[in-house]
């Protein structure tokens, strides 16, 4: 994607802890000739080589698997909060925009054999199982609700690229504050968000 380099964030270890708590995404590829996009968990991992990986499974319904094996890359994008800017909040006259926070990431993709797809499958519900009030585990389920996982193909993607963009007003630090406190305003959670982000984001150098 397109960053204009006061928005690029270089922040390795920033991004990868970004993507595991904000692991649902969209992962985009060519399927019959035509940009394809599903909206999936993809959860950031690592394999015994120390390689980055993103690990999901979509429905076998869903045809985008099958073209898999013909992708030499494929994309999943990743969204965080974001908020309109008035230019009302500028001590300067200038046209109104966006902040938010986006990643890209590039990779290969394969399918996973069916017990890495059940080990995969165990790491996820564990993974947000943890908030629950009474947490469920897949060990307890039954066979007939474990026969759902039929349906499903599993996959990783090996990365090769992450692109991340940061936009927080970075050229415009003279107006941080009152931008901050117009965002704190609103009810609604994205404009606070971005807020916090602003408040606490060290531009990199």
């Amino acid at each position: 994607m397109y960053i204009p380099s006061p928005y690029r964030n270089p922040n390795l270890g920033e991004v990868k802890e970004f993507l595991i708590q904000n692991s649902f995404g969209i992962l985009v590829n060519q399927t019959a000739g035509r940009p394809w996009a599903t909206h999936i968990p993809l959860e950031l991992e690592v394999d015994a080589d120390g390689n980055d990986l993103l690990v999901g499974h979509i429905s076998k319904a869903n045809p985008q698997w099958n073209y898999f094996k013909q992708q030499e890359e494929v994309l999943a994008i990743f969204n965080g909060p974001h908020s309109y800017i008035s230019s009302s909040w500028y001590k300067e006259e200038e046209v109104p925009t966006w902040n938010y926070i986006a990643v890209h990431v590039y990779g290969t993709i394969e399918i996973l054999n069916e017990k890495a797809v059940l080990e995969s499958l165990h790491r996820l519900v564990n993974k947000y199982e943890k908030v629950a009030t009474h947490p469920i585990s897949l060990g307890n389920l039954s066979d007939a609700s474990m026969d759902q996982i039929k349906g499903i193909v599993g996959f990783q993607i090996r990365i090769t690229e992450i692109q991340a963009t940061y936009k927080l007003s970075q050229t415009r630090p003279e107006d941080h504050e009152r931008i901050i406190t117009e965002l704190n305003k609103s009810n609604s959670n994205g404009p606070k968000e971005i807020a916090a982000m602003m408040k606490n984001y060290k531009c990199p150098r």
